[in-house]
């Protein structure tokens, strides 16, 4: 847990873990990865562009860092990513560079700018880590890390579930299913990065894990490490396959379901995406692929389409709704 000073300031060691809290931030628009894109943070739950008045490489390292994306590579504006269509919320963000989150440096107030959406800003980072490899998915593959802007693999000296959970964690990719050695998704060709990781299973980042230290190992790559993530978003039920199926989201550890009110074919689109299965068919809803038997913990949701993930879509809270199981959403995917 943090700990509080006097002066009311919260100390934590950053290894802390946090519940039921959204990230106030997200990368979205065209060409968008999960540390690529246009910068949109969330005030009085609504979510809302920056303006790239002032816009540079300090402001873009507080995104990466906030999203455990490594280092900044660039700081586009001109909405490079494309325009938004929320409102515009910040302007002039000043950071230094050191801060934790972007709402630490300092702007003009939520809402005050004279900016448009041609001028919305984005970032890219150094994703520090990937998963890859033959049969490799979003949230399964073998477990790469960048070191001075070079990809290298995991040996799988010690590496276990702990370990798995910390990669998931920092992918947003659930918990953590499997912890596979002996490259077992294949090969890599680049250099061994680390050995004898050792995780708690806490950490937000691989790299707040001990290890032997960069480059130092005993191993070769028919020793890589990878993951197997449980994700936080399944298609099941009656004819699902792998991109078709009933929506259900992991929260707090329990899977739940999608009410169908405002479900539209830009919600299927992002839940397509997160899945890598291509794009959006249809929208199915009244539990086309049947009715769910756990919490229902969606409902209302708003996706614009671009998100890369359906948590980053408006709703109305996890487990607030009006709705039954013969409202159930569903997704068909190309894929």
């Amino acid at each position: 847990d943090c700990s509080h000073s006097e002066d009311a300031s919260v100390i934590c060691s950053g290894e802390e873990m946090s519940y039921n809290i959204v990230n106030p931030i997200r990368l979205v628009g065209s060409g968008s990865t999960r540390c690529s894109g246009r910068v949109e943070v969330q005030h009085d739950g609504v979510w809302g562009t920056v303006c790239d008045d002032n816009w540079d490489l300090n402001d873009a390292k507080v995104v990466c860092r906030q999203l455990s994306c490594g280092m900044a590579s660039q700081a586009p504006g001109s909405a490079h990513f494309g325009q938004g269509s929320n409102p515009i919320w910040l302007d002039e963000v000043a950071c230094s560079g050191s801060e934790i989150s972007l709402t630490q440096c300092g702007h003009r107030g939520y809402g005050k700018h004279d900016c448009s959406h041609s001028e919305d800003a984005g970032v890219i980072c150094s994703d520090p880590i990937r998963l890859v490899g033959s049969g490799s998915t979003r949230c399964s593959g073998r477990v790469e890390v960048q070191h001075n802007g070079v990809w290298g693999t995991v040996c799988d000296d010690g590496w276990d579930l702990n370990d798995a959970n910390a990669v998931c964690r920092q992918l947003s990719c659930g918990t953590g299913l499997h912890a596979p050695g002996s490259a077992h998704f294949g090969q890599g060709s680049d250099p061994i990065w680390l050995d004898d990781v050792a995780c708690s299973g806490s950490e937000s980042s691989l790299t707040h894990c001990g290890h032997s230290g960069y480059g130092k190992h005993n191993c070769n790559h028919g020793e890589d490490a990878g993951v197997i993530c449980l994700g936080e978003l399944l298609l099941v039920g009656s004819g699902s396959t792998r991109c078709s199926g009933r929506v259900e989201v992991l929260h707090d550890g329990v899977w739940g379901t999608v009410c169908h009110d405002k479900w539209d074919l830009n919600d299927a689109k992002v839940v397509c995406r997160q899945l890598s299965c291509g794009t959006a068919l249809h929208a199915p809803k009244s539990a086309l692929f049947g009715q769910g038997s756990d919490k229902i913990w969606l409902d209302d949701v708003e996706c614009s389409g671009s998100e890369s993930s359906l948590i980053q879509c408006g709703h109305n809270g996890y487990g607030k709704h009006n709705c039954n199981h013969g409202e159930d959403s569903g997704v068909i995917c190309s894929g």
